[in-house]
């Protein structure tokens, strides 16, 4: 009954789910952080445009 669970395919297999999902996780997070950068420099630039003028 433990055979398949303690097998190296099985080993190998459950190291192979983890690593996908720290890596689906880690590209959440740069996804976070790069949207939350662009947000603000396109917020800068909106006000930018807007005391000047250009907008508005």
């Amino acid at each position: 009954m433990l055979d398949p669970l303690t097998s190296s395919t099985g080993i190998l297999l459950a190291l192979a789910v983890l690593v996908l999902v720290m890596v689906a996780i880690l590209a959440v997070r740069v996804a976070i952080k790069l949207a939350i950068r662009v947000g603000l420099v396109a917020g800068v630039a909106l006000a930018g445009l807007y005391t000047v003028g250009v907008i508005g």
